[in-house]
């Protein structure tokens, strides 16, 4: 259910045609069509002055100038390989830390919603020439050595190491099996909930190689009729469906259990490393410090955190920090981690806020290099004075601004402007892109040096803007809960909007624990495109969500939906007083988590709401996956009655207003189960309602015209019931 999504990392500079038209479903809807142009793979070279990115027809990789933001050249291009390897497009690439080989791959193949297969090549820069890495199948996972000259990587679940100088291509594990042990790859529940894609790690020397062992023969398989959807090659090709199986652990059932090894390239030696595990912890994070490995070792409850520092020779470990939590540990903390030569920097929520604390390698703390009542968000980096760039969200939890802090820990913000900034620095940190964007204005690109002089523009998405100029606007405010506290909210009024008219409201919620919904960020989708079907739409981050104080997300600790439910009611009471709204005419919509909250919503004693849209919902948290829901509910063996009250499944007898509910057929992360469940209890009660199922999509919908009809199915659902 959690995505992470921070970095720039994605493949090519998007270009968007437009037209002069009044908008339509899809150009609010189509994620391809609503987003804004964006510049993607940047990568910062090595000479400090210099970046790479993708061309637009993907067929080339460029290098510009941080001094002037213009083209200098190109590192690679399909068209200038030389030899009799050849390939015709690419769909990412890497380059080795000394930037002598580019590590390239097309034919991608998507297995969750992070990973893939595909087929890896190296380009060598100086000769103009390509290698495959493997012909004997497709790879995951992929990582360049330092120098280019090897590349480790997944296939059948095993560990391989090909070597492009003496074009060997070697096992070092042999024992990985489908649905039983993986090696290098993670399974279903860290790629999920940890944001973990590979877990192969090259030494700095490259003489060592560390890798993780997913044994989970003993998870529980999960399979499901993969009916193929019309917009798939040959939906009609077999009149059978095929059953798609994997090992999905639900809350209270065995994970896969995990150990770390490393394989020594000059004695081709493999040894598991001395980690004081137990069979349910968790190995969130890995990396190196030096020629030591840093392993991070979670509890299954996920709130006893130590990081171990690790001979990979030896495998003996050594605890450097330990940290507990009398609820969860976020790994959006502890996974902020840099290691530097002398000391190492990470996450922590222990102050009641996200910071960074700076540490010896001894395991004694430096100093705590942030305070205040604010979240760190993510930690760039330092230079070579010492400096740490971060972003953070000191103007506000619904903004996001980037900030210098010294050795003394003074803060600058590079930025005073309230709304949503991201940077990417160049290697020596002199130079950044800066990405920002707020609620009126969609993304800008614009570049900067660190000294703070514009440089130049390089994507302002005018033509975009103008496009959406007569779009819906979103605005900001607060609205206070039951209890007197603020929750941020945002609404949303037709464009053609009369004060002096009544219009229906349609509140739009997640809430979901650590997450946010209400920000100070461009956005096109979906919910513009209801408002312009003359609804107010409204939504509120509720108790539990993120980037407030810790207070603020613990009270949902063993009792989820509780407090949530609490505060879109009253967010919904608060939108239906204006003057402007038709009190009878309320509905809810929620997608995942805020499916949920939909159906949780509809069913509260006080429900205001006449109808409600549940988009792929957990209905009962028993039916999700151990790592989500365990980190705030523990097991349901350990919290049975908060189980029982946070279960949707338990108050159907109270659904009074008109359901429309909705899930993917192949949804991975959120089974059609839990639909499936809810609504076959609903027909056992004699309560109508109405349902869509989409046959063979996933958890988000990214194939097809899927968004686009899923939200006229809402305005059609809206219309008849409100």
């Amino acid at each position: 259910m959690t995505a992470y999504s921070k970095y720039l990392t994605a493949t090519a500079i998007v270009a968007t045609a437009f037209s002069s038209n009044a908008l339509t479903p899809e150009d609010f809807c189509d994620p391809k069509i609503a987003a804004p142009a964006a510049i993607t793979a940047m990568k910062p070279l090595a000479d400090g002055v210099s970046y790479a990115a993708i061309s637009s027809d993907k067929s080339s990789i460029e290098t510009y100038s941080y001094k002037t933001g213009k083209k200098t050249g190109e590192l690679f291009s399909v068209q200038g390989i030389k030899g009799d390897l050849k390939i015709e497009s690419f769909d990412g690439y890497s380059i080795s830390e000394n930037e002598r080989k580019i590590l390239l791959w097309n034919n991608v193949n998507k297995i969750y919603r992070h990973s893939f297969t595909a087929d890896y090549y190296v380009y060598d820069v100086a000769r103009g020439t390509l290698k495959q890495v493997s012909a004997a199948g497709p790879q995951r996972g992929a990582v360049l050595s330092h120098d280019g000259r090897m590349v480790a990587y997944t296939r059948e679940n095993n560990v391989f190491i090909s070597n492009l100088d003496y074009g060997t291509d070697n096992a070092i594990t042999n024992d990985g099996k489908t649905n039983e042990i993986i090696y290098g790859t993670p399974d279903w529940g860290y790629e999920e909930e940890f944001g973990v894609v590979n877990t192969i790690h090259w030494s700095p020397d490259d003489n060592m190689l560390v890798f993780m062992r997913f044994d989970e023969s003993k998870v529980p398989t999960y399979s499901f009729d993969a009916y193929k959807s019309f917009c798939e090659e040959n939906p009609d090709s077999d009149p059978y469906p095929a059953q798609y199986s994997y090992k999905y652990p639900l809350a209270g059932y065995p994970n896969s259990i995990v150990s770390l090894h490393s394989y020594d390239l000059n004695n081709r030696v493999t040894k598991k490393m001395d980690l004081p595990l137990e069979e349910t912890d968790y190995i969130p994070s890995v990396g190196f410090a030096g020629d030591k490995v840093m392993a991070m070792v979670l509890n299954r409850d996920q709130n006893h955190l130590t990081l171990y520092s690790v001979n990979p020779a030896s495998t003996v470990a050594k605890p450097i920090l330990t940290e507990k939590s009398q609820a969860w540990l976020s790994p959006d903390a502890y996974q902020m981690v840099s290691y530097q030569k002398d000391y190492f920097v990470i996450g922590s929520d222990k102050s009641g806020y996200r910071h960074l604390y700076k540490y010896a390698y001894t395991g004694s703390l430096i100093s705590q290099l942030t305070k205040g009542d604010f979240n760190i968000t993510e930690l760039y980096g330092f230079d070579k004075n010492g400096n740490a760039y971060v972003q953070g969200t000191m103007l506000g939890a619904v903004n996001r601004n980037v900030a210098r802090l010294d050795k003394n820990g003074k803060m600058s913000i590079l930025h005073q402007n309230p709304g949503f900034e991201s940077a990417s620095f160049s290697s020596d940190y002199s130079y950044y892109v800066r990405t920002f964007s707020d609620i009126d204005t969609p993304t800008q690109y614009t570049l900067w040096s660190s000294k703070g002089s514009k440089i130049a523009e390089l994507e302002m998405n005018r033509t975009y803007a103008a496009k959406y100029a007569d779009a819906p606007k979103k605005e900001l405010l607060k609205v206070k809960n039951a209890v007197g506290e603020e929750m941020d909210a945002y609404i949303i009024r037709p464009s053609d909007f009369d004060p002096n008219k009544k219009y229906p409201l349609l509140t739009y919620q997640y809430n979901g624990p650590d997450s946010q919904q209400v920000l100070n960020k461009w956005s096109m989708e979906g919910v513009f495109y209801l408002a312009s079907c003359g609804y107010v739409v409204a939504c509120v981050d509720g108790r539990g969500t993120g980037n407030r104080s810790r207070e603020w997300a613990n009270c949902v600790y063993k009792q989820l939906g509780k407090y949530e439910t609490e505060d879109q009611i009253a967010g919904a009471r608060h939108f239906a007083s204006l003057p402007y709204v038709d009190s009878s005419r309320v509905a809810c919509f929620g997608w995942s988590f805020g499916g949920y909250m939909t159906l949780m919503e509809l069913t509260a004693p006080d429900s205001p709401f006449k109808a409600g849209i549940s988009m792929a919902p957990v209905t009962d948290w028993r039916w999700y996956d151990s790592i989500y829901t365990e980190r705030y509910m523990l097991t349901p063996q350990q919290n049975e009655a908060g189980y029982n009250e946070a279960s949707a499944m338990l108050r159907t007898k109270n659904l009074k207003a008109k359901l429309l509910i909705m899930s993917g057929t192949s949804d991975d992360n959120v089974h059609f189960y839990n639909t499936l469940k809810y609504t076959s209890k609903l027909n056992s009660e004699g309560t109508l309602f109405d349902m869509m199922a989409y046959t063979g999509f996933e958890h988000s919908f990214p194939m097809c015209n899927a968004r686009t009809m899923l939200f006229r199915k809402v305005a059609d659902f809206l219309s008849r019931n409100l």
